[in-house]
């Protein structure tokens, strides 16, 4: 049965993905005490499309945002896997950010807002948190989004 932040992904019409599996030499989730490290989760859909490309030469800000958002899914996937259940989150703490964009492409904030808006709509006032969002001249796979991130449980 669903908890309570699977079932609002699911009424937001969005599906969990399986955890994706390290790209290299990692491990996606680190635990030390309640903290979980989340190692960067790119712009890949659950069918495995990725949403590539560059901000600003090419893609829009609504499209990196959807990017952004993937990349939240994916970060709560890991999570799920680490914990067993979403609803043991108790703080999204810290979410980092990497937009990759052309070298004048001034909006990073704006198109991180696609995993912070998310983290909000499914986890309420747990899903608020620090941020950085940083513009940067490639990023694996030519991916337009990475996010890693700190997410406290219980």
């Amino acid at each position: 049965m669903a908890g309570v932040v699977e079932s609002l992904l699911a009424e937001l019409g969005l599906a969990l993905p399986a955890a994706p599996a390290p790209a290299a030499n990692y491990v996606p989730v680190v635990q030390t005490g309640n903290l979980l490290f989340v190692s960067g989760q790119i712009s890949r859909s659950p069918s495995g499309e990725e949403v590539a490309g560059k901000l600003g030469a090419g893609l829009t800000i609504e499209q990196g945002q959807r990017a952004a958002e993937l990349c939240a899914l994916n970060i709560l996937a890991q999570v799920k896997a680490a914990v067993g259940d979403l609803d043991r989150i108790v703080r999204v703490v810290r979410l980092n950010g990497f937009v990759n964009s052309a070298p004048d492409f001034v909006d990073h904030p704006q198109v991180i807002n696609g995993a912070s808006n998310l983290m909000g709509k499914v986890l309420g006032e747990r899903g608020k948190h620090s941020r950085c969002a940083l513009g940067v001249a490639a990023l694996p796979f030519g991916v337009a989004v990475e996010i890693d991130a700190v997410v406290e449980v219980a």
